[in-house]
């Protein structure tokens, strides 16, 4: 994960504490995303790191962990959409 990536995704946790490392395999609804913040959050990535995330990729398995957001964004990048089921 990069650094905007971490960068984006952290404001949107809010019980990540501001001193904690954030991992892959880090749950994002525990670590508080709920499905209104991440709307907000899939504008943020696309604005920050810029890639456009297609609707097909906006899956609950795909905002389980970091690890499985990272892994569409950077599909997103390269082009190559991938389920990270």
């Amino acid at each position: 994960m990069d650094q905007a990536f971490v960068e984006t995704l952290r404001p949107h946790l809010r019980y990540l504490a501001p001193e904690q490392e954030l991992r892959s395999e880090d749950r994002l609804r525990d670590l508080g995303l709920n499905s209104m913040q991440a709307i907000d959050l899939v504008f943020d990535l696309e604005d920050n790191c810029g890639v456009t995330l297609p609707d097909d990729q906006l899956t609950d398995a795909n905002f389980e962990t970091a690890g499985s957001l990272w892994t569409a964004v950077e599909s997103a990048r390269s082009g190559s959409f991938t389920d990270a089921r």
